[in-house]
């Protein structure tokens, strides 16, 4: 028998989808992938450019699916198979989206912004997880199909809901906070990303207030108060009707205020005035920008009516993510993961790290370097500028990787250039050449840059043989 409550009926998904059922089934979970999907899950057959979900169906089944969501029946799947037939399967997953977010009485939160959604989403289940049942999205799933999907596998008895919300084209917030229907909306930081598509920051910050457009009636919006848009992003929510904004940052007068941060082996100490109140607490992540993620987590709990004292101890409990910031010690060699996303504003926070931690006897401070994508006709000055960055993080060494990073090349000093090279794998070689036991290295870029790639190899490098 499965032991977890059930998710799904097939009358209530019917309901939600007007679709039709091949026969009666529950599910206890949603699944859009058969390499995770568990027994008793629904299998949501997307269509993307590259696969067709519907190929998948009959090997999700055969997994142990409590059935399939599809647009047409495929030839090799069983004919008493446990199928809910839509039109278009994607609008059926954000109809059951929507269905469990008109069902639930959770008090719901979302998060936006440049940099700090995936943090600020872990830091707050964590934090609410305290006080009661929490849904949140899975890893990074911020878009068209991640939204709705968290937003079905939200159990009817969640007292909490912890939503991301990512964009990278104008109206795509607009669209997914509509789902959402959030109590709270943060913004953690507009920075130039996606200045590709956007031109200035300006949209970007007209793009990233979209998300006070699905805010519920006497909503509360979250503001970085150190933030140039600042001005912007306030007005833009007073007049959408918010009329209650809340602010975050070091700036005297903010609602959180960060007074103090101090790094640890274990993360950093952090005391922070949050609605008059001081509170002294932990988190197991260094960084300020990580502290600023923090105190606009803590604001957010505060505004669903979670005492800060409560919740505060929850950040303990919170470690850097893979690629965001997690540390690694590979043969001596300290390795800050960086490696998932990268724009000007993380990797001035990013590199802001390196010169705070400190190499081992004999070692280095290290900066490995991608591309920052998707910055447009600004792309070679950004890079450029990043100059400044490392030299203030005293990094002894830089190797970059991208035809992008090389305009910040020619800028470094002599004295610092590691290796540069068109692509990651074959900047890697170099740099697995050049460290040494004691070095700190900071590995950050773009996805698309692929930095893992350097990771991956200075793996390698411990696992092979004497």
């Amino acid at each position: 028998m499965n032991a977890r409550a059930t998710l799904w009926s097939a009358q209530e998904a019917v309901a939600a989808t007007g679709g039709k059922s091949t026969r009666d089934w529950n599910a206890f979970g949603i699944s859009i992938d058969t390499r995770t999907l568990e027994t008793g899950d629904l299998f949501v057959a997307l269509s993307g450019e590259n696969r067709d979900g519907h190929d998948f169906v009959a090997g999700a089944l055969a997994k142990g699916a409590a059935a399939a969501l599809v647009n047409r029946r495929s030839q090799d799947v069983p004919a008493d198979a446990a199928l809910l037939i839509v039109a278009d399967t994607q609008k059926g997953l954000e109809a059951l989206g929507r269905a469990a977010r008109a069902r639930s009485k959770a008090r719901i939160v979302a998060v936006t912004g440049s940099a700090g959604k995936t943090t600020t989403k872990e830091m707050l289940r964590l934090m609410l997880a305290r006080a009661g049942s929490v849904a949140a999205s899975a890893a990074s799933y911020n878009n068209h199909f991640g939204v709705p999907l968290s937003l079905a596998r939200m159990g009817r008895d969640a007292s909490f809901g912890v939503f991301e919300i990512g964009m990278n084209h104008e109206g795509e917030i607009r669209s997914l906070v509509a789902q959402v229907r959030p109590h709270v909306a943060i913004i953690t930081i507009v920075a130039p990303g996606h200045l590709e598509y956007f031109g200035t920051v300006e949209k970007i910050a007209d793009a990233k207030a979209e998300i006070f457009e699905g805010l519920e009636p006497g909503g509360v919006a979250i503001l970085p108060a150190d933030n140039p848009q600042f001005p912007r992003l306030e007005a833009r929510a007073r007049a959408l009707g918010v009329s209650t904004i809340l602010t975050f940052g070091t700036r005297d007068g903010a609602d959180a205020r960060l007074v103090f941060a101090r790094s640890t082996a274990n993360g950093q100490d952090v005391i922070a005035g949050i609605g008059g109140e001081k509170i002294a607490f932990a988190i197991g992540a260094a960084g300020t920008h990580v502290a600023m993620n923090a105190i606009a987590a803590l604001l957010a709990a505060r505004a669903l009516g979670v005492s800060v004292k409560d919740a505060a101890p929850g950040l303990e409990g919170f470690t850097a993510l893979k690629g965001r910031g997690a540390r690694l010690t590979l043969s001596g060699i300290d390795i800050i993961d960086e490696s998932y996303n990268a724009n000007p504003a993380s990797m001035a926070a990013a590199l802001q790290l390196l010169g705070a931690s400190a190499p081992r006897e004999g070692g280095r401070r290290i900066a490995v370097l991608g591309d920052m994508l998707e910055l447009g006709v600004e792309g070679p000055k950004l890079h450029r500028q990043l100059a400044k960055d490392i030299a203030d993080a005293r990094a002894d060494l830089v190797f970059l990787s991208g035809s992008l990073m090389e305009a910040l090349w020619e800028a470094l000093p002599p004295r610092h250039r590691g290796a540069y090279a068109e692509k990651s794998s074959a900047l890697a070689p170099e740099i697995v050449a050049s460290v040494r036991a004691g070095d700190v290295l900071l590995i950050k870029g773009s996805f698309g840059s692929r930095m893992s790639v350097v990771i991956d190899a200075l793996r390698a490098r411990v696992a092979a043989p004497a």
